[in-house]
């Protein structure tokens, strides 16, 4: 629970807060995004182009 404290602390400071901090901190976040979220946004997207080559195959065919 102290992250979550820091994070509070952190983002309630208006001492020296700056774009600089903000974009670091926003990158933080999406890289967990993506560790916790790759596998299934990889299925995600390989069933959506799997569907999709489907329906163009059978489009052409």
């Amino acid at each position: 629970m102290n992250i979550i404290k820091a994070t509070k602390r952190f983002l309630h400071e208006e001492d020296g807060v700056t774009a600089l901090e903000y974009g670091l901190l926003a990158a933080v976040v999406a890289g967990a995004l993506v560790v916790i979220a790759g596998p299934a946004l990889r299925t995600f997207f390989t069933n959506l182009f799997d569907q999709l080559n489907d329906v163009l195959s059978n489009a052409f065919s």
